[in-house]
Formats: structure tokens, C-alpha cells, sequence
């Protein structure tokens, strides 16, 4: 018979569990702001204008992303990331559904 695999990550400890827990939570929010900002609020803008949507979105997306890459950085003190691990959250960042791609990833690598 077939067992599920444990959810969480085996060889890492507390702290670096809430570490890479931060870091997923804040991933999901800058993702989620970027894609919010790039599918509804830029439409608005140019497409029907009205830019206030912009104005909105716009600052808090990029407060988003500026604790992102803190808290990668953070992150990847306190854990043993991969060598490709903090470049490649770095340019996630900077692509649709890239936080989301990048949490997955490094999950999986993590669990080897």
C-alpha cells in the first residue's frame, strides 16, 4: 500500500519552518498584487481610462515586492537554500506567477 508523503519539510527546523512558511505567505501576496496590477488595474488605465485603480494598486504592490525581497533575503539566511534559489526568487518577482512557480520549486528542492 501506498503512504502519503509527510506535508511538512523533515530536515528543517521550527524557525526555518516559519521562515519558508513567511516567505510562501509573502510570495502569494506580492504574486497576487503583480497580477492584480498587470490584469485589472493597467486595463483600467489604458483601455477604459481610469487610472485610479493604478493609483491604488500601484503603491501597494510595490510595498509588496520591496518586503518580498527582504524576506527572501531573510530566508535564505536562515535556511540552506539551493545556490540558485535567491535569483531566481529575485527575478520570480519580476514575472507573472512567478512568486507562485518559484514557491513550488523550492519546496520541491527542499524536500530532496
Amino acid at each position: 500500500m501506498l503512504q502519503a508523503q509527510p506535508s511538512t519539510l523533515p530536515t528543517l527546523t521550527e524557525k526555518q519552518i516559519f521562515a519558508l512558511k513567511k516567505l510562501t505567505i509573502m510570495g502569494y501576496l506580492e504574486g497576487t498584487s503583480f497580477l492584480l496590477l498587470l490584469g485589472i488595474a493597467m486595463p483600467l488605465k489604458y483601455m477604459f481610462d481610469i487610472p485610479e485603480a493604478v493609483s491604488y494598486v500601484g503603491p501597494v504592490h510595490g510595498v509588496l515586492f520591496v518586503a518580498y525581497a527582504i524576506v527572501l533575503i531573510i530566508t535564505a539566511g536562515r535556511i540552506k537554500m539551493p545556490l540558485w534559489a535567491l535569483p531566481a526568487g529575485v527575478l520570480g518577482s519580476f514575472l507573472p506567477f512567478g512568486p507562485f512557480i518559484f514557491d513550488h520549486l523550492l519546496k520541491k528542492s527542499l524536500r530532496k
